[in-house]
């Protein structure tokens, strides 16, 4: 039929107040559990912020809910203390030195090298990306001794430079594979007419790649930032003296402060603001990257 009358035989029929009633209570059950999860995972995160700005004494005298009884004494010297007198200052900005560039090369690498993969033609390309996957497998414990003996033969265990080259080192292998498979995904006559128009590999990556592949590119990065920034092994055997980031001061504050655990719910939240930061701010990106490539 067309007209009116068919027009409005195609239109799905407006939803009454009861079907949208009994679609809530259908789904509340749903949302109860998702409700109970959030709050599982965030419960330990509210209480360290909560403990991070109580005094000393009623953190030693009671628990931080006690703040939903009424027990509103909050204070910032806790941060004051920490950022101030014991070296999170510094610390922090140690943090950002090394999660900064040991993101960036990484994912610059990784995108280079995936493109290479997924839209170069070049001998042996397969065989050598089947080694690149296979290097998953290498335990990073294993190469930490004799890496540390290479870099003090070529006399770069100076500064944070052995910090970069190790996390770029270790993060090259997962964000070769896991860009290539999003690359693949791209359309090939995309690609192709890009090609046809006179545009150079350079200019295919730069235009029509990595436009497309943000989504991709913003996951890894954030996965590559929350390692980089939470690492304390790497820290502990690469950093320089004087240079250690905030995982490896708060270590040395839980023998000092082992009872104060004022000092240490500071110290804890100051590390975890960066990566909570970075997580909710690209949260969008960091979905869709998930998500990319599992449908074309």
């Amino acid at each position: 039929m067309s007209g009116a009358f068919g027009d409005q035989a195609l239109e799905p029929p407006a939803r009454t107040t009861s079907q949208r009633m009994a679609r809530f209570v259908a789904k509340t059950p749903i949302h109860i559990a998702l409700l109970a999860i959030a709050l599982v995972w965030l419960l330990p995160t509210i209480g360290l912020l909560i403990t991070s700005f109580r005094p000393s004494e009623d953190v030693l005298s009671n628990g931080w809910w006690t703040v939903f009884t009424g027990n509103l004494r909050f204070t910032t010297d806790n941060y004051q203390s920490v950022l101030g007198g014991q070296g999170m200052l510094t610390a922090f900005l140690n943090s950002v030195s090394i999660s900064i560039p040991s993101t960036i090369l990484p994912l610059l690498i990784s995108a280079l090298a995936a493109y290479a993969f997924a839209w170069l033609e070049f001998p042996l390309r397969d065989t050598i990306f089947l080694v690149v996957v296979a290097l998953l497998m290498i335990p990073v414990q294993m190469t930490l001794i004799p890496l540390l003996d290479l870099f003090a033969a070529l006399g770069l265990n100076r500064g944070f430079l052995m910090l970069w080259i190790a996390h770029t080192t270790f993060a090259l292998p997962f964000g070769i594979f896991l860009l290539r498979n999003f690359f693949i995904t791209l359309p090939r006559d995309l690609i192709e007419a890009a090609r046809m128009d006179g545009a150079s590999s350079w200019k295919i990556f730069t235009t029509v790649v990595v436009p497309l592949s943000v989504p991709a590119l913003a996951s890894y990065g954030i996965f590559q930032f929350l390692w980089v920034w939470n690492d304390l092994l790497m820290a502990l055997i690469f950093a320089p003296r004087g240079g250690q980031p905030m995982t490896v001061q708060v270590t040395g504050l839980l023998g000092t402060y082992g009872t104060e655990w004022h000092i240490l719910a500071a110290a804890a939240f100051v590390i975890m603001l960066v990566p909570l930061i970075v997580f909710f701010s690209l949260q969008r990106y960091f979905v869709q990257g998930l998500l990319a490539g599992s449908v074309k």
